[in-house]
């Protein structure tokens, strides 16, 4: 009997044990864990109940066992009433082991449910943070796509108002350097006209008093003994004609004017060589020459043209016939009240003849004056070395002096009484 009390439990625990297993394979490991728990507490309940179950099975087999035996039955029955004290000793043990070991396999199946319902509810609030979670991370990420958009809409627009700013600002530097250029720098250049006025004027005065020191005669002449005088005929010196461009018996003359007039018009040659005219020749200035040619003889008063360098560019014309007629017998004497327009007059005349700086001088091609006066006395010496002075009188000038009237050829220019101007401005 004791043989198969050893061996009844063992296929029980066999198969709890191969149910627990089969029960924990795909299963979460917190419900594994409290499910193993559930099954070892059954498995030593119905180990218990088996057990029971075969305590109560005993007595009965061995009733069976007396009664086939054939003894005597007041000796049977003395075993047997002590067997069955022994059993229900036994079972009065077992039950309240049975009743003990069901309250605590209850108490701990409640104690695994609250842990599962626990744990269930970990797991639900966890699965809520994850989705919040997730949530918090796609609005973040929608966030930041705003974000990022607006930004660049932004900087864009900074990008544009800059480039705007840059564009005003590089006008507005165009802006400055031409006003630099033609207020700064004119300014500069209207005074390095004046200093270079003055200067070439200084130049001119400093010559013309050298060259009179030069006639002076500081020293008394020396007489020596007188000599048998040798009388020797000197033949007189030819004066020179006084040009006549508009007397018929000058016809060669007059064509020679006009064919050079002609060709100042027509064909300007801007590289010729010096003392002819270097620039362009219109039909008004044409006529303004041949006028003062033709009509007036070479000695005349002519409208201004309402510019100096008009002015100038006739008074080229007329020195560079009278050139090609005279050669260096032609001096032109330059009357201006200012030593800026002088020195304009001096550039002016540079620039249309092809002159350069030692053509000007007292000695030289062409002399400049400020003093009406000083310039008809440098003419009279001029006379009288045979050399034809050619005197131009600018149109600042409001009188012309009596003494320069005397010579053959003088062009003057009136200012136009229709238009007022104002001389200081000129430059």
């Amino acid at each position: 009997m004791n043989s198969e009390e050893s061996q009844t439990p063992e296929p029980i625990d066999e198969w709890l044990e191969q149910e627990q297993e089969q029960n924990s394979i795909g299963e979460h490991p917190l419900e594994n864990s409290s499910r193993e728990s559930v099954l070892e507490t059954e498995g030593q309940t119905s180990s218990v109940e088996t057990q029971l179950n075969y305590a109560n099975s005993q007595p009965s087999t061995s009733n069976t066992e007396v009664a086939n035996s054939g003894e005597e039955p007041d000796a049977e029955f003395a075993v047997q009433s002590e067997a069955e004290t022994a059993a229900l000793g036994s079972e009065t043990e077992l039950a309240s082991d049975n009743n003990s070991l069901y309250a605590q396999a209850a108490q701990r199946v409640a104690e695994l449910q609250r842990t599962e319902a626990a744990l269930k509810e970990e797991i639900a609030n966890l699965q809520n943070s994850y989705k919040a979670l997730q949530t918090q991370v796609s609005e973040t990420q929608n966030s930041l796509g705003r974000i990022v958009q607006e930004s660049l809409v932004q900087l864009e627009q900074r990008k544009q108002t800059l480039q705007i700013a840059v564009e005003q600002l590089e006008r507005r530097q165009e802006r400055i350097r031409n006003e630099m250029r033609t207020t700064f720098a004119g300014a500069s250049q209207d005074l390095a006209i004046r200093v270079q006025g003055f200067k070439d004027y200084l130049t001119g005065s400093l010559q013309d008093l050298a060259a009179a020191a030069e006639q002076l005669q500081l020293v008394p002449a020396i007489t020596e003994r007188e000599k048998p005088t040798v009388k020797e005929t000197k033949q007189a010196e030819p004066q020179p004609a006084i040009p006549q461009f508009a007397a018929q018996q000058f016809q060669d003359t007059t064509k020679q004017i006009r064919r050079l007039i002609e060709q100042y018009r027509s064909q300007p040659d801007y590289y010729g060589p010096a003392w002819q005219l270097r620039r362009t020749f219109e039909p008004v200035h044409a006529e303004r020459v041949s006028n003062w040619f033709f009509t007036q003889g070479g000695r005349g008063a002519l409208r201004t043209m309402g510019s100096r360098l008009q002015n100038i560019l006739i008074a080229s014309a007329a020195i560079s016939i009278l050139h090609k007629l005279y050669g260096d017998r032609v001096r032109t004497l330059v009357l201006a009240n200012t030593p800026e327009r002088l020195g304009e007059w001096r550039r002016g005349l540079q620039d249309c003849l092809g002159i350069g700086r030692p053509d000007f001088g007292p000695d030289r091609g062409v002399v400049l004056f400020e003093t009406p006066e000083a310039l008809a006395q440098k003419a009279d010496r001029l006379v009288k070395a045979n050399q034809l002075p050619l005197i131009l009188i600018d149109d600042s000038e409001e009188q012309i002096s009596l003494a320069l009237l005397q010579f053959p050829l003088w062009l003057a220019f009136a200012p136009d009484p229709k238009t007022v101007r104002n001389y200081d401005n000129d430059f």
